[in-house]
């Protein structure tokens, strides 16, 4: 099973594995991970679901829409070049694991 590891702030660690196809945003919010609020429900209109995806993981990732780079712009964090909607994310065969930081806040 694909694995995503949810890094808090504080520096603790959360490790799911979930159902390939499974957003990231998607698993946090059906696992109580703290920091993903996705309160547009994964329709990149909110950016409440922001992380930042580790390095060694971007170059695996899709491209960002239009939407999801216009969310962006709108974190309450710090937007980096590894800003990315948690939303827009599936783990899959393609992407069997990633690590992502969760920023100190979403509102």
């Amino acid at each position: 099973m694909p694995t995503i590891t949810y890094t808090q702030p504080n520096g603790t660690q959360q490790i799911l594995q979930v159902e390939a196809g499974t957003t990231l945003m998607r698993a946090a919010v059906n696992n109580g991970i703290d920091g993903i609020i996705g309160e547009c429900g994964g329709q990149a209109m909110c950016a409440t679901c922001h992380v930042y995806v580790r390095p060694e993981y971007v170059q695996a990732l899709p491209g960002i829409s239009d939407d999801e780079d216009e969310m962006l712009d709108c974190t309450t964090a710090e937007r980096t070049d590894s800003s990315r909607l948690a939303c827009q994310i599936k783990i899959d065969a393609e992407l069997p694991e990633i690590v992502v930081d969760i920023p100190a806040g979403q509102l």
